[in-house]
């Protein structure tokens, strides 16, 4: 049975959030009830629903007929440092997005027509951070549109209008070496909560969370956990971990997942010989509270820069209830128990890995770790970005696979005591030197595969002579979305990788594609523009990396 909708384009829905219309002829959406389902026509948040999927339920744009997909509207923003790296967020026929600088427009996602613009007034000091410009979304909901900027603030603008409605400060710039909000703070309720980047830095990395409403402080989190055993002396104090990514919420448990990041130093463990909880981590919150309900340490005493920030999605496991699969930097897959953190399975996901024998499937802990050493030289693999760098993945739930991005890169580094970092731009990396490299053998590259995301077991896999940088989108047309670094864009065949559709964008991808509905017609948007700090560091494996173009545009897709 295919569900027929059509959003209602009147400012009164968008603000108040109006009910859709059943008509006789629009985009047509597979079957299906809950989330990854529910709301067809829009992509009302960061990972579409709740589960992460970036699955869209519209099949309109199918198999058949992607030839045929061609440009619709292009919006340009005109601030291009770092690319686009955001996901549109669309919710009855407007499109909301955030380009370099928190620069935030809402359009008709028809027509790319902008409706607002807002720019954040921020602080000089922004020009100091070694994490400039990048920001990765903005969050809808309660009548409001919300970023988190550069300086360190939740902000939260009127929907209709575009509006400053509050700001509330939750970072000091100066103290926490940069601390800032490159990702979109998500909604629990009426909590509104997020993570800095910090990881890398000598601070406490933290969580914050405020009322949604009126800015005001909720509860704040510090990552890394007040306990001499796990994090000796001082070592705390200067420790880092962070929550860089956005987090998801589950309505269903009232239950807040986030990843957090590596500990700091992030190559030396000099002084910090603990566990180190909870970096590296993924943490279940009480939304209200922000106490943990449960937590699963993926990299105890991480010394590989080894974050647990991406997505935690949430997939059936066949026996009518749901598990809780997250891939770390590490390139080992955690299946879990979402309601406990308790594992169930762990699987290898990239092809070359060596800092571990291996992680245990029945604890999750890694067996024999090597371990970088002070004045020695060790060649690692995953590298310091990952098996996959943060791009997400995307799970269909009619194929049961999951489709995402990998690359097998190795990096060699030296490790060294770390001195105090000089100022705000500086990094608590314990390092005298690091570049990434080919794995032992082999040469270095990049793929995009399917995977069943409960055992591991793979479908098909494409490669790419470098690492795709671009998240991924599933769709119930039977199709898989993604780009890569030099700016092509595709389509694939969800069910064997083969290559429908491609388009030159003229600038590598790095954001997330999407796709909705408006007026009964299908639309399929891709950010564009080579961007984010990754690509410099994959330039000591493929130094044509340096010679690639950026850019910054919107690309939206749609079929006659």
């Amino acid at each position: 049975m295919l569900k027929r909708m059509e959003p209602k384009r009147s400012w009164s829905s968008i603000v108040g959030g109006a009910a859709l219309v059943l008509l006789s002829a629009g985009a047509a959406s597979a079957e299906g009830k809950g989330p990854g389902f529910d709301d067809p026509n829009n992509w009302p948040q960061y990972h579409r629903s709740p589960n992460a999927w970036r699955f869209s339920p519209l099949d309109q744009i199918n198999k058949g007929n992607v030839k045929n997909l061609h440009i619709s509207w292009i919006h340009q923003p005109g601030v291009i440092t770092h690319g686009l790296q955001a996901t549109p967020i669309v919710i009855d026929g407007v499109m909301y997005t955030i380009a370099a600088d928190n620069n935030v427009f809402a359009l008709d996602a028809a027509t790319g027509a902008v409706i607002w613009r807002y720019t954040a007034k921020l602080d000089p000091i922004v020009k100091q951070v070694f994490y400039q410009s990048a920001s990765r979304g903005v969050t809808v909901g309660r009548g409001k549109v919300f970023i988190g900027s550069l300086d360190g603030r939740f902000i939260a603008l009127d929907q209709k209008t575009g509006k400053e409605l509050w700001s509330t400060q939750l970072t000091d710039m100066k103290k926490d070496y940069g601390a800032l909000f490159s990702s979109p703070p998500q909604l629990a309720g009426d909590i509104l909560f997020g993570g800095t980047t910090g990881g890398d830095q000598p601070i406490i990395g933290k969580i914050f969370a405020v009322n949604a409403d009126t800015g005001e402080r909720a509860w704040t989190f510090e990552i890394p956990k007040d306990d001499p055993k796990s994090w000796p002396g001082d070592s705390r104090n200067v420790g880092g971990g962070s929550a860089w990514l956005p987090g998801t919420y589950d309505p269903s448990t009232d239950t807040i997942y986030i990843g957090t990041s590596n500990a700091a130093p992030d190559f030396n463990r000099e002084g910090r010989e603990g566990d180190n909880l909870y970096t590296a981590t993924v943490l279940a919150l009480e939304p209200k509270t922000g106490k943990i309900k449960w937590h699963r340490q993926e990299v105890p005493n991480d010394t590989w820069d080894f974050d647990a920030a991406y997505e935690a999605l949430l997939v059936p496991d066949g026996k009518g209830a749901q598990s809780l699969v997250h891939l770390n930097k590490n390139g080992f897959v955690y299946v879990m128990n979402k309601d406990n953190g308790d594992i169930k399975n762990v699987w290898q996901y990239t092809e070359n890995m060596n800092w571990a024998k291996g992680v245990d499937p029945k604890t999750g802990i890694p067996i024999e770790p090597n371990f970088p050493e002070t004045d020695k030289t060790k060649l690692h693999c995953p590298n310091l970005l990952g098996a996959r760098s943060w791009n997400h993945g995307s799970y269909n739930p009619g194929t049961k696979l999951w489709y995402s991005h990998g690359m097998e890169v190795c990096n060699h580094v030296t490790s060294a005591k770390q001195e105090k970092p000089a100022g705000v731009g500086s990094l608590s990396l314990g390092l005298a030197d690091i570049k990434l490299t080919d794995p032992p053998g082999k040469k270095a590259d990049g793929w995009l595969a399917a995977f069943d995301p409960l055992t591991g077991k793979e479908s098909w896999k494409v490669r790419f002579d470098m690492p795709p940088l671009s998240s991924v989108l599933s769709t119930a047309g039977g199709l898989v979305f993604t780009g890569d670094m030099y700016g092509t864009l595709y389509a694939y065949d969800a069910d064997n990788g083969k290559e429908l559709w491609k388009f030159n964008a003229g600038s590598g991808a790095r954001g997330g594609p999407v796709s909705y509905a408006v007026n009964g017609k299908q639309y399929i948007a891709i950010p564009t523009g080579l961007g984010s700090h990754a690509p410099g560091f994959l330039s000591g494996a493929f130094p044509k990396i340096k010679d690639l173009p950026g850019g910054a545009a919107l690309l939206v897709f749609t079929v006659d």
